[in-house]
């Protein structure tokens, strides 16, 4: 028997297991299924046409018009790490975007040349430190929550990126070496034409998915009110740039480039989300895994129960702003501080569909190494915060 039969009679047994030791009642099961199907339809209708295909643009577009030298220069193994991190801590929270959502364009600025140290900083800082979402934070969870989650997501990002960068120096050495050797068939093009596309397709991004007009006064109600005419303004700026900066062999590439994005990300990202939904629910929904076993575990400050609120949240998906309501009704529950705050870093930044993309474009040494540490640094943090503030 060779190892294609072997494989083949392993997929068979493992589903003859599954359906022989399936339950009569498929009452959870059903609800589970039910909850797949409802959360990939709201997957689609909220983040897919507004966040996941602009992502795929921008990722197309950096990938194809970006020099790999220019990405090196900023945020490579030899740049200056002040430089490296400030510039990839600062993308990330400009572009501010749900954990799903950030992973094409960090695939894009990795394979140009971005360190693993920069470019996990830039991928933690999209999803964590995200203006509107920390904003609420401290109005609806208290001040206390919402200061501690801006400092220990900033300094995390940070950390976490250095951590990434000393672990697999000698790897990602080896990969930079690889793209520079490639860099002198590079064409260049005028900075200021990616400068104009590139930022388009970003406003575009961040004003169609800025959150709808709320009862707040001020700048961001103004912003709020306004985002459809800045979108639409910044979507007809990308078009015509695209047409009038641009060549037709140019513009292919970048389409084929966006292209292969997809292709590559979006059955991972579509399967973490059916998971997700099956296993977890939507907020307030039921589905094979009961709510209320999540909110008796997450009841006190042990170390514990901070490690097990990390865990969930990074098997949970949690759209851009949607985890504050979520948390709050958890803490109506009974959690405690810690884990709130532990739900809070760990939950945006990582979920089961952004951790099955990342293994397909960091493998999953280096995924499992940067889950690991989003958890653990996000468990101790929740645990000496709910020690303080209990």
């Amino acid at each position: 028997m060779d190892k294609s039969d072997l494989k083949k009679l392993l997929i068979i047994s493992g589903v003859f297991l599954v359906f022989y030791f399936l339950p009569a009642d498929l009452g959870r099961i059903s609800a589970g299924l039910n909850e797949a199907v409802l959360m990939m339809n709201d997957y689609a209708r909220k983040h897919v046409l507004l966040c996941l295909i602009p992502a795929f643009f921008i990722a197309g577009a950096i990938s194809v018009f970006v020099k790999s030298d220019s990405v090196i220069k900023y945020l490579g193994v030899g740049a200056s790490i002040v430089v490296a991190y400030a510039v990839a801590g600062v993308s990330g929270f400009i572009i501010a975007v749900c954990s799903c959502t950030i992973l094409p364009i960090f695939a894009g600025i990795y394979f140009r040349g971005a360190g693993i140290g920069p470019a996990t900083v830039f991928l933690y800082s999209g999803p964590a430190i995200n203006i509107l979402a920390i904003t609420m934070t401290a109005r609806v969870l208290g001040f206390e929550l919402g200061f501690a989650r801006t400092i220990l997501a900033i300094s995390f990002s940070i950390i976490i990126g250095l951590c990434m960068a000393f672990i697999f120096r000698k790897e990602d050495k080896e990969r930079l070496e690889d793209i520079e050797a490639d860099e002198s068939s590079e064409a260049g093009i005028s900075l200021w034409r990616i400068i104009v596309l590139v930022g388009s397709l970003i406003g575009f991004l961040i004003f169609a998915n800025f959150g709808d007009a709320g009862t707040d006064a001020g700048l961001l109600y103004t912003l709020r009110s306004i985002k459809w005419p800045l979108a639409i303004f910044f979507a007809a700026t990308s078009v015509l740039s695209a047409l009038f900066l641009f060549n037709k062999t140019q513009i292919k590439e970048w389409l084929l480039s966006t292209l292969d994005f997809t292709l590559k990300v979006t059955p991972l990202l579509f399967i973490g989300v059916l998971t997700a939904g099956f296993l977890l629910g939507r907020p307030g929904h039921e589905a094979l895994i009961p709510s209320h076993w999540i909110e008796s575990l997450l009841g006190g400050n042990s170390f514990t129960t901070n490690l097990f609120a990390a865990v969930t949240g990074g098997m949970m998906y949690f759209a851009t702003l949607t985890e504050v309501p979520i948390i709050q009704g958890l803490v109506g529950a009974g959690m405690g501080n810690g884990p709130a705050l532990t739900l809070l870093l760990a939950g945006p930044a990582v979920s089961l569909p952004a951790i099955l993309v990342l293994a397909g474009i960091l493998k999953w040494k280096k995924t499992l190494t940067y889950i690991g540490l989003v958890i653990i640094f996000s468990a101790i943090a929740g645990f000496v915060f709910g020690l303080i503030y209990p």
